[in-house]
């Protein structure tokens, strides 16, 4: 082979060859773009689909945080003896059963609304199992009068859950 014939055969195979990798490279963006593309749209459809379902979960559980927060708890639920300790079981089996009726909402919302959530229904039982057991409590009704008058002095754990949560929300849109 002499010197002008590679030279006729460079000149036929390097634009092919340039071509060739404009076109690899131009079809290759256009994939990347495209998968995004369909990506971004199914990310969006997902969100317009998940957020109802989400802003109803945590709407469920300020209705819960609601209903166990301790003043409306001791108003709504009424001793129907003179037993403290009747009183004390009465009011945690409710926060209770209120709560494992809300657990598949955890699945909608943040592990960490779910944990404040946990602790505010858990620092409820706690204000209630502590009160009860205090010396100045000797019956049903003193044990509503005593934690009544200490939430007068302090915020309910169900407040501070309700003021996350509703932040969080407020970061959803």
């Amino acid at each position: 082979m002499d010197f002008t014939r590679i030279i006729e055969l460079a000149s036929y195979t390097l634009p092919a060859i340039v071509t060739g990798f404009v076109a690899y490279s131009f079809f290759e963006l256009h994939i990347k773009n495209n998968d995004k593309k369909r990506n971004f749209l199914l990310n969006r459809e997902y969100q317009k689909q998940s957020l109802p379902i989400r802003l109803q979960a945590y709407e469920r559980m300020t209705l819960y945080l609601e209903r166990i927060n301790l003043t409306k708890l001791l108003i709504r639920i009424a001793p129907i003896s003179n037993e403290k300790h009747d009183y004390e079981n009465i009011l945690i089996d409710q926060i209770e059963n209120e709560f494992e009726h809300n657990l598949a909402q955890q699945i909608y919302m943040s592990d960490e609304s779910w944990t404040i959530i946990t602790t505010a229904k858990n620092s409820t039982i706690q204000i209630i199992r502590k009160t009860a057991m205090s010396d100045r409590v000797d019956s049903a009704d003193k044990l509503r009068e005593v934690i009544l008058n200490d939430l007068l002095e302090k915020q309910s754990p169900s407040n501070a859950a309700l003021a996350y949560i509703k932040n969080e929300v407020s970061e959803l849109w």
